[in-house]
Order: C-alpha cells, then structure tokens, then sequence
C-alpha cells in the first residue's frame, strides 16, 4: 500500500530544519540541512507507519488533504 505525507519544515534559528508530519501526531525529526532532513522525514514516517501496522491501528495519510495558506497581516 502507498502513502502519501505532507511535511512541513521550520528552519532553525541555531541551524538545521525541524520536520513535523501533521497527519502522524509526535512524528518529528531534524536534519542539519533541507536535504538531511528529508531523508530523516522519510525515515521516521517509516518507522511510525511501521509500528502502527505492529498495532494494527489505522494508518492515516494526507490523499484527500486540500493544502491552502492564509497570510494574515495586523497593524
């Protein structure tokens, strides 16, 4: 079966970039550059997705996710 994952990257203000997955609540993980940490990404959401199969809990996914962004400005 395949899956499919939005990550999301929030640059570091010490270096390197934190990735969340928003579908796998506590999936995180790090990586010093943007290239590490999508590799890190990858790999964690393996093991999450691995070890809810062990579970046999439900797998969700992000296949029927809308992504959009509001910008908001204050005075």
């Amino acid at each position: 079966m395949q899956y499919n994952y939005k990550i999301l990257l929030n640059k570091e203000e010490e270096g390197g970039y934190m990735v969340t997955v928003p579908a796998l609540p506590g999936c995180i993980t790090q990586g010093d550059t943007i290239d590490e940490a999508l590799i890190m990404a990858k790999e964690a959401i393996e093991l999450y997705v691995e070890e809810l199969q062990l579970r046999g809990e439900f797998i969700p996914d992000n296949s029927n996710t809308l992504e959009y962004s509001i910008n908001l400005q204050t005075a």
